[in-house]
């Protein structure tokens, strides 16, 4: 999965560079979910081998921090993410006139910059609060990661400062962010039923695959009172899939990496 992953992402990656048909906004925003999904299984995936591999069962407490940090920042990245695709597909079916004007390369830019940086910011106090907690109890988590319910369940002191900003987070960031998005499919809908192109159809069949990482978010969000082996199942599986299926999905379903890719293997064999 991890080599699928890695493969599949710098695919995406490298054929977006080449091909100068590609230069958009959705596919620039395509390459930053594809940086997302390396740096979030570089980050765990790597570890994961190393337990199941080598019976390698430590991490120490400042790399475990850095690996929880990456994976809540992965998430909120990916959210931001998809609210830009929905605005991208938004902006291109609503209103097609004015799609080259409103997404230049420039806004683009300042699009990723803004997920960036709302990430970072608000993922800083998750890590800055884990270390301030005393632990005295075990030390043994779950899961083969570092999972930010798991480390702070171990701390022995009142953690309802993290709990409650965990909650802020998963309502006023990823909840606003699942508004926005459901919002921009609304209208994009809503404009298929009166203009039933085939363009548009294409189109809108393409932002359905950008759906799944979501309700994957939100159903490991949510899924907190259910037996602790099915959570650490939901949980590998909210990690580890997404990396994987994206870049088998959008190459896919994206006429125009599918064939620029087919151009690459045919001009290779010949």
């Amino acid at each position: 999965m991890y080599v699928i992953a890695v493969f599949g992402n710098f695919t995406i990656l490298f054929i977006v560079k080449v091909e100068p048909s590609l230069h958009g906004p959705m596919y620039y925003f395509l390459c930053m979910l594809a940086v997302t999904d390396l740096v979030l299984s570089t980050s765990t995936l790597p570890k994961m081998l190393s337990i199941f591999w080598f019976n390698s069962r430590e991490i120490h407490f400042s790399a475990c921090l850095t690996q929880m940090y990456f994976i809540l920042i992965s998430s909120v990245l990916e959210s931001g993410i998809l609210i830009a695709m929905a605005l991208d597909r938004y902006v291109a079916i609503c209103h097609p006139l004015r799609h080259s004007t409103t997404l230049t390369n420039a806004m683009v830019a300042k699009i990723g910059l803004a997920v960036l940086l709302r990430g970072i910011i608000v993922i800083l106090p998750f890590p800055i609060l884990a270390r301030l907690w005393p632990y005295c109890r075990t030390n043994v988590i779950p899961q083969p990661y570092c999972a930010h319910i798991a480390m702070v369940s171990l701390a022995c002191a009142d953690t309802r400062v993290s709990s409650y900003y965990g909650l802020f987070v998963l309502f006023f960031v990823m909840g606003l962010d699942g508004i926005f998005i459901a919002v921009s499919y609304t209208q994009i809908l809503r404009v298929i039923f009166i203009l039933p192109t085939k363009d548009a159809w294409d189109k809108t069949l393409g932002t359905s695959f950008y759906i799944p990482s979501l309700i994957m978010s939100l159903m490991h969000r949510f899924a907190q009172n259910v037996p602790l082996h099915f959570h650490v199942l939901i949980g590998n599986v909210y990690l580890l899939m997404p990396p994987m299926l994206n870049p088998i999905i959008y190459g896919v379903r994206t006429k125009q990496i599918r064939d620029r890719l087919l151009r690459l293997f045919t001009h290779t064999g010949a």
